[in-house]
């Protein structure tokens, strides 16, 4: 059986513009994302990495752009590089409403049987609440002190 879509839906009170450099600019993403960095040029067709910020050799995620609309909608690939196979895809749908931000991240089609399912699903949460934590106070949560306290997972 396949996997259905995780779909997350957050509103932050920010603008898009810089909820969109939160979610594309490496200094932004080393800040909420336990010091890991996106980078990419993300246009479509481009290449994207998940990089552990202190190690840039470290690729945990990589992909592709699909599409890239800043500061609307971005939607990539998403795999490990260890498995490549298991790909799936990732849309980020960004909303002002009101003095808001809606957030929508719809992470599916899934490969059947993906391990990175299983991975993503605890971590998207923490993710896009350190994410809402900075953008709001200007501080971020530590994932990784807040995952150490839940099922062992990575990714996402």
């Amino acid at each position: 059986m396949n996997q259905p879509d995780l779909v997350y839906t957050t509103y932050i009170k920010t603008t898009p513009e810089k909820l969109w450099a939160a979610l594309t600019n490496p200094e932004f993403t080393r800040q909420y994302w336990g010091d890991n960095i996106n980078r990419s040029d993300w246009r479509p067709g481009s290449h994207w990495q998940h990089v552990v910020g202190t190690d840039p050799s470290q690729i945990m995620v990589t992909g592709e752009v699909l599409e890239s609309l800043p500061p609307k909608r971005l939607v990539l690939t998403w795999a490990s590089p260890a498995d490549l196979a298991d790909v799936s895809r990732v849309t980020f749908e960004i909303e002002p409403v009101a003095n808001l931000v809606r957030l929508n991240v719809v992470h599916g089609d899934f490969t059947p049987g993906s391990v990175m399912a299983g991975k993503v699903v605890q971590g998207w949460p923490l993710v896009l609440a350190s994410l809402k934590s900075l953008l709001e106070t200007g501080t971020a949560i530590d994932i990784f002190a807040v995952k150490g306290n839940c099922a062992k997972t990575s990714g996402g």
